[in-house]
């Protein structure tokens, strides 16, 4: 996974842990904007999200946030 996509990542999650408590879940469409601006970035987070984890449509983003940092 390109760093630029961890990043973002942990700062999403960051962010909505934040705003909306340690049970808030996300897909994750959530770490991109409501537009395909970048296709390639979007289909290695949808890859790494289901093939590579198999993960629910909605997760907790402190288990995203954890699966993000052990790639470190």
């Amino acid at each position: 996974m390109r760093s630029e996509l961890k990043t973002r990542i942990i700062q999403v999650c960051d962010k909505k842990i934040k705003a909306k408590g340690i049970g808030v879940g996300l897909s994750f469409y959530a770490f991109f904007a409501n537009k395909n601006d970048d296709p390639e970035l979007l289909m290695e987070a949808a890859e790494w999200w289901i093939k590579t984890h198999q993960l629910d449509h909605f997760e907790k983003a402190v288990k995203i946030k954890a699966l993000v940092e052990e790639l470190n």
